[in-house]
């Protein structure tokens, strides 16, 4: 049974994407399918995870009968489970959104095709236990993300698609130059059999080049300082709901594997990455929400705060404790859902305003005052206001720094966190307090734009008064992460 629900996150997608291609040509058939395939997917992600969740330890399936470590390995802990879960939910999200909002030009020319590639390529990173396949399912993503940028968008947002290729590239190319060393020096690429057989390996510079192109791949796609410069020109010239899905998911691929890598198989280097991670966080944090409080186009601060919050997950990978890995886990999923609110908030409001630019908006409080309200549950979640996720994530978060005596980085943090509530009032005083701009007033919204942005606020709520169960279950997915040790892994050969 296990086997079945392991590759099920990733096979529905992957046939659901074949049949999306196939019905192409009828564009109410390819907009009603995505929702209805992401439903199954996410029906498919609680069985998933409610197998782990009983299941004493995580579970390995091996593939193709091959003797370990050869052939196609996935694992699955609660930290996997819990993001594949997540995912789910924001590609359901997402593709409510997209109903409404991607014209049938776009269907026809395969969009729902894509979409289910990208989430098959999410869920293909988070399932893996090794780090070429991981490779794969990143090329997978790059692939099918590219397609979602450029079909039917004007020429500039192509070019602006090009850069975030190419960038992709660069970060394809150090990941292939960490995997061909690491390879060279160990002939595994498994994590488990790397975590058993490089303890000793701290001070080894092939391992310490590794572990810097990794790094750089992984920090890539995370959009970590320095390296996050294509983020907000790619996800602030697409559609709402392909920003959406985008700012929610991809940069986590990218944490997610960061904790994989170092916070698992390459934790002996926690000595040497934990100091760096630490500063690497903090300028995420202060570079990423100056961008923000500079801006005044609704999507480009958002994307600025996608690098932002990054940081603070950087910062819990950085104090490496298990308190930290929790809190970061606890925090990476209540940034997955308020960032993707965010971006279909902003998409309602382009819609109702007829603008991004918050000098052409206002006037929202009094011609949409549901949006208004909805609006405001993820904003100020993201700004860390109680008793939304947000504030419970960056306490949590806070709590291991000073239990770790990282004041300098605590501070930063809570400064950051000031400066991010400033930029969301920024956006609900342009867009929603004052008068509206234009003569001709404000259009009305679709009701399927709406549903999927109350759905995410209610979960952010929700959260927030499930804080202990919820952290408890974080805690339990951060062991498993520490303990990545073959000796906590339930072997299946398929």
């Amino acid at each position: 049974m296990e086997p079945v629900a392991i590759t099920l996150p990733i096979l529905i997608p992957m046939l659901l994407s074949l049949v999306a291609w196939l019905s192409r040509g009828s564009a109410v058939t390819s907009r009603w399918l995505l929702p209805a395939g992401m439903a199954a997917l996410l029906g498919a992600a609680v069985w998933l995870f409610s197998i782990i969740n009983a299941a004493p330890g995580p579970i390995r399936v091996d593939f193709g009968g091959w003797e370990k470590p050869l052939g196609i390995s996935f694992k699955v802990d609660l930290f996997a489970s819990i993001m594949v879960v997540v995912a789910a939910v924001i590609g359901f999200a997402g593709s409510l959104f997209a109903v409404s909002e991607i014209g049938r030009i776009i269907w026809r020319k395969g969009y729902g095709t894509f979409f289910f590639l990208l989430l098959a390529g999410i869920n293909g990173a988070f399932l893996t236990n090794d780090l070429f396949n991981l490779f794969v399912w990143f090329e997978v993503m790059l692939m099918a993300s590219f397609a979602m940028l450029v079909l039917g968008r004007r020429r500039f947002v192509f070019e602006g698609a090009t850069k975030y290729v190419v960038i992709n590239m660069i970060s394809s190319f150090f990941f292939l130059s960490g995997l061909g060393l690491l390879y060279g020096k160990t002939g595994q690429l498994n994590l488990d059999e790397i975590a058993l057989g490089l303890g000793n390996a701290g001070g080894d510079p092939v391992i310490l080049s590794t572990a810097a192109f990794f790094f750089m791949a992984f920090g890539i796609k995370a959009g970590v300082f320095p390296l996050y410069f294509w983020l907000p020109p790619a996800y602030s010239n697409t559609g709402f709901a392909t920003a959406a899905v985008f700012g929610g998911l991809l940069t986590k691929v990218g944490v997610y594997a960061l904790f994989r890598v170092f916070g698992g198989a390459f934790g002996f280097l926690s000595e040497v990455t934990g100091p760096l991670f630490l500063v690497v966080g903090a300028l995420t944090m202060v570079t990423g929400v100056l961008g923000a409080a500079s801006q005044f186009h609704t999507r480009r601060i958002l994307s600025f705060h996608i690098v932002s919050q990054i940081g603070y997950i950087v910062l819990g990978l950085g104090l490496f404790t298990q308190g930290a890995f929790a809190a970061a886990i606890f925090y990476i999923v209540h940034h997955i859902l308020v960032k993707t609110n965010l971006f279909l908030a902003a998409g309602a409001i382009a819609a109702t305003g007829r603008s991004e630019r918050l000098e052409k908006l206002g006037g929202l409080l009094k011609g949409a005052p549901l949006l208004s309200f909805l609006f405001l549950i993820p904003a100020l979640s993201l700004g860390g206001i109680p008793p939304l996720s947000g504030f419970f994530a960056k306490f949590l978060l806070l709590r291991e720094a000073l239990r770790e005596e990282a004041y300098l980085y605590a501070a930063i943090a809570l400064l950051v966190g000031v400066v991010t509530l400033f930029s969301m009032i920024k956006i609900w005083g342009e867009a929603f307090w004052k008068e509206t701009p234009r003569p001709e007033g404000i259009e009305g919204y679709r009701i399927m734009q709406i549903v999927p942005i109350a759905m995410l606020g209610a979960m952010t709520i929700t959260i927030g008064f499930m804080v202990e169960p919820l952290f408890e279950l974080s805690g339990r997915a951060a062991d498993q992460l520490i303990q990545s040790n073959p000796l906590y892994v339930e072997t299946i050969e398929e």
